[in-house]
Formats: C-alpha cells, sequence, structure tokens
C-alpha cells in the first residue's frame, strides 16, 4: 500500500517546524486556532517558507465566522494569495458559500485564478455546504486539487462513510483528504474506512509558559498556549505507516 500523506495544520511556525520534525509531509499553516483559523500574518509566512524544507500550504481565510463574503474580505483573500505567490508558497487553502449553502463559484473561481501555479486546497467550508455530492462537483469543476473534510460531521471518525461515498465519487477526479478530530489512536482506521490517501491533523499539545512571574489579577489571559508537538506528529506518523505495512 503505498504511503499515505499526513498533513499538518500548524498555527505558528514554532508548530511548523514541529511539525516537520515530527514527520510531517506538508503544512497548512494559519492563526487563531480557537477561531477555527485565520490567514496568518507576512512575517510568520515569510518565516516558514524560509525555515521549512516540506510544502507549505496557506489558509486564506480573511476572519472567523460563516464562510460567506463581501467584496471587502473578497478583496483581502486575493490580496493574501498574491501575497503568498509572491513569497513562493506551495500552496493555498480556499473556500466560499453563498447565502443558500452552496459553493461560490464566481469568489471560488477568482481565487483559484488568483492562485495560478500554487495547488488549491478547498477547506472545511465544504462541510458546511448543504449538499457535500453537489459541493464535491462544484470543487471539481473549480479545478481544485482536493478537498478537506470530515463528511460534514463533527470529526473524520463519525464521517468515515461519507468520505468513503465522496473518494467513491470523485474517482481520481480530486483528492479527498480526512481531517478533525484525527489523532494516533483512530488515524489509521478512518484512512482504511474512509479510502482517503491524505490525511490532516493539529497533533496539538499545550505549551506550558517559562515565565516564573505571573499576575495572577489577570484571570482571563493565560500563559500557556497550544501548539502542535512534535511527538504527537511522530505517534500519527507511525500509526500511518504500520497500517500501511
Amino acid at each position: 500500500m503505498a504511503r499515505r500523506l499526513l498533513e499538518i495544520a500548524s498555527n505558528s511556525v514554532a508548530s511548523a517546524l514541529a511539525a516537520q520534525q515530527g514527520g510531517a509531509d506538508r503544512i497548512e499553516l494559519f492563526d487563531n486556532l480557537a477561531e477555527g483559523g485565520t490567514t496568518p500574518s507576512h512575517g510568520s509566512i515569510a518565516v516558514a517558507r524560509e525555515q521549512l524544507r516540506i510544502p507549505l500550504f496557506v489558509l486564506i481565510r480573511p476572519r472567523p465566522g460563516d464562510f460567506h463574503y463581501g467584496a471587502l474580505d473578497a478583496e483581502i483573500m486575493l490580496r493574501d494569495i498574491a501575497h503568498c505567490r509572491a513569497l513562493g508558497c506551495d500552496g493555498v487553502v480556499i473556500g466560499a458559500l453563498d447565502a443558500e449553502g452552496d459553493i461560490d463559484e464566481a469568489l471560488c473561481r477568482a481565487l483559484v485564478q488568483a492562485a495560478g501555479p500554487l495547488q488549491v486546497t478547498f477547506h472545511r467550508a465544504f462541510d458546511a455546504a448543504r449538499d457535500l455530492p453537489r459541493a464535491l462537483e462544484q470543487v471539481i469543476a473549480l479545478g481544485c486539487q482536493r478537498v478537506l473534510t470530515s463528511g460534514g460531521q463533527a470529526n473524520a471518525e463519525t464521517g468515515a462513510a461519507v468520505l468513503a461515498a465522496l473518494v467513491a465519487q470523485a474517482n481520481g477526479r480530486i483528492g479527498v483528504m480526512a481531517g478533525a478530530g484525527l489523532n494516533a489512536g483512530n488515524i489509521a482506521a478512518v484512512a482504511a474506512r474512509s479510502g482517503c490517501t491524505e490525511l490532516h491533523a493539529s497533533a496539538k499539545a499545550v505549551q506550558r509558559s517559562a515565565m516564573r512571574h505571573h499576575n495572577l489579577a489577570l484571570t482571563g489571559l493565560s500563559p500557556d498556549w497550544i501548539a502542535t508537538d512534535a511527538a504527537e506528529v511522530a505517534a500519527l506518523r507511525a500509526a500511518l505507516d504500520a497500517r500501511a505495512g
């Protein structure tokens, strides 16, 4: 069986480097993990591109919330894609819906065209669409290389059967990448049940602050943070490789 590709969702450059160390095949770089991800800063993208030896994809999402975007959001996304091209990124991760829950074909087509030679992943806006089989055909028509999805469910394990149906429908016309809720304990089983050859996980863990001084009055500001853990990535890689062997 061919080696399955492991993409790690990384919420910082440090997370991306930890993912690379742990054996990730590709990075999706973003900011604001708690908000579901938004486009990272210029500095983050530039330093990640300089430091990483593996492919770097960047999330193009101007704000948290829904995936129905206005003209201002669209202009921001187009400029962010141009920025990613200028910095030498390998791909971008896009997605938009209209008010009825269908793929916003006009906007997404403009985003794909702006990406030019970069690979394009359609992100989990897909899971918010009202009709996944129809949405898949729309995404294929846009020319995206893959779609990231949990099968419209809270996590990819629950959505494995739907993922399998999407893989069958795609029939090689587009990659279907399983993501959401994957860990070392379930990633191999989800890959086997769904037939997905690309898997997406965050491998996150709490990073403890090295500060010895803390202002206890700042109860809403934790000194700790969440980041990708190299050991978690290595465990994901090992689980996939063991199943493939």
